[in-house]
């Protein structure tokens, strides 16, 4: 098992207290629980793997994406899990 087999896998609760319709049932899902803490870890997942299965990147090359946040960070995980090297591009003023 891999973390990318984790990705996605993330519980799901009900939402009670603020639905004033009973006869409706709300879950949401805690796409924080992925192993990046966020829900880009799916979009970052999916781009490299559908990169990787249309054969246009393969392990050992370099991808370079401009980031300033949780996109990058979970790039940056599922590349190096998948074998891949990645370069981040930031601005001076990201956080």
């Amino acid at each position: 098992m891999t973390i990318t087999n984790l990705i996605g896998n993330t519980p799901m609760v009900q939402i009670q207290h603020i639905n004033p319709n009973k006869s409706v049932t709300i879950y949401a899902k805690l796409e924080g629980q992925n192993p990046g803490g966020s829900v880009k870890d799916r979009p970052a997942y999916g781009m490299i793997k559908g990169a990787l299965d249309r054969k246009e990147i393969r392990r050992g090359d370099r991808l370079v994406e401009a980031t300033s946040g949780n996109t990058g960070i979970a790039l940056a995980m599922i590349a190096r899990t998948l074998g891949l090297e990645m370069t981040l591009i930031m601005t001076d003023n990201s956080t």
